[in-house]
């Protein structure tokens, strides 16, 4: 996605669009053959899908936990936006424009799971504004460095803390796309909404679940 079309995305978030209208960043398949453009790619890909599975939730369903450890979609999107800011940032010699707007590496010490939760003062909205700017901020690390270029983890152990744009790029898209699995299962049980892409569900079309459901509870309750 080129600095234009993400800039006109993070333009729609002030003029009142609807995040599912502003998803311009596919590039052609013509393209795929660069290394770089195909981790580029999954990356938006994975983000996209995070900000989509909050789409129509009120401010307390974005919020609510779902799971036994409090996971919830907000928390979910708040804790990617951080990832990234850090990853594509102090690895590479580059800070956020607005750390401020950031979980501060302090507040950890505090509370381990500061970055999984909005604070009172935060929004779904204003987290996805923030989300989108951190994308803009990204690519541009992505975008001015080469895969072989330097980097440095500080919070990882010795020994393990240097690291290349490639495998920063590749660890970031593992991290997200594991908790955009969290956030399909996590909006599913909310609404029963679900799918891989807005634009392509990758799942059948009336198809019926409650009889597919009751067959593979059959299935396992052979092996009782």
């Amino acid at each position: 996605m080129g600095l234009a079309c993400r800039f006109l995305a993070y333009l729609g978030t002030r003029t009142g669009q609807a995040p599912r209208q502003l998803r311009c960043q596919t590039v052609a398949m013509a393209d795929m053959g660069n290394p770089k453009t195909v981790l580029h790619h999954y990356l938006q890909e994975t983000r996209d899908a995070l900000v989509w599975k909050l789409d129509g939730l009120s401010e307390r369903d974005a919020r609510l936990p779902r799971t036994p450890t409090g996971n919830n979609l907000l928390g979910v999107l708040k804790h990617c936006l951080n990832v990234e800011a850090g990853y594509f940032g102090p690895t590479f010699g580059r800070q956020f424009p607005a750390p401020g707007e950031l979980v501060p590496m302090e507040a950890y010490a505090q509370d381990p799971q500061a970055d999984w939760y909005a604070q009172e003062d935060e929004t779904r909205d204003g987290l996805i504004d923030l989300y989108r700017r951190v994308w803009v901020f990204a690519d541009q690390t992505i975008e001015e460095l080469p895969l072989e270029a330097p980097g440095r983890v500080p919070w990882w152990r010795p020994g393990r803390q240097e690291v290349t744009l490639q495998r920063i790029i590749v660890h970031v898209i593992y991290d997200l796309a594991r908790h955009a699995g969290h956030a399909d299962i996590m909006r599913e049980q909310h609404d029963k909404a679900i799918g891989w892409e807005q634009e392509n569900s990758n799942v059948p079309d009336e198809y019926d679940w409650p009889a597919y459901v009751a067959r593979l509870t059959a299935l396992a309750d052979r092996f009782r």
